[in-house]
């Protein structure tokens, strides 16, 4: 009987550490998703990094208006009005969190979005950004709200 104490201690703290380790190699994941999803951003432009990096179920606010599925977020780039000159979004979070089930994660930080309008002058928008991740069922980190 003396023995069973100590080692349910022992048990108890190793789960905790697998939890632990397991929550920072989901947060590593989440980190790189933001990462490749800005350099495709910065590489093949907003619209394509938007949708690529979308759920199926992604909702996307944008002036006030929500943007409800991956389908309707492709809508919305397509019938943007004409393309601004040197359009660019920056960002890089600030904060990654996950659930301890590592299916929801969520980042924050600042961005910056600017574009040179028709009389020449940049433009620039600087902001706060919140994303919710969702696992989906192939492992791959997609956002369900931005």
């Amino acid at each position: 009987m003396r023995l069973i104490l100590p080692v349910l201690m022992l048990l108890c703290s190793c789960s905790v550490e697998i939890e632990k380790d397991s929550v920072d190699k989901w947060k590593d994941e989440i980190l790189e998703a933001e990462k490749d999803f800005a350099a495709l951003a910065a590489n093949e432009g907003i619209p394509e990094a938007f949708t690529t990096y979308a759920a199926e179920d992604a909702v996307l606010m944008r002036n006030n208006t929500l943007l409800v599925g991956k389908v309707n977020l492709i809508k919305h780039f397509e019938n943007q009005p004409s393309k601004v000159k040197d359009e660019s979004l920056r960002w890089k979070p600030d904060f990654v969190d996950v659930s301890v089930s590592g299916d929801l994660g969520y980042t924050y930080g600042h961005f910056i979005y600017s574009y040179t309008d028709s009389t020449g002058t940049t433009i620039e928008n600087r902001g706060v950004f919140h994303t919710v991740w969702k696992r989906q069922a192939d492992g791959s980190w997609r956002f369900v709200w931005d």
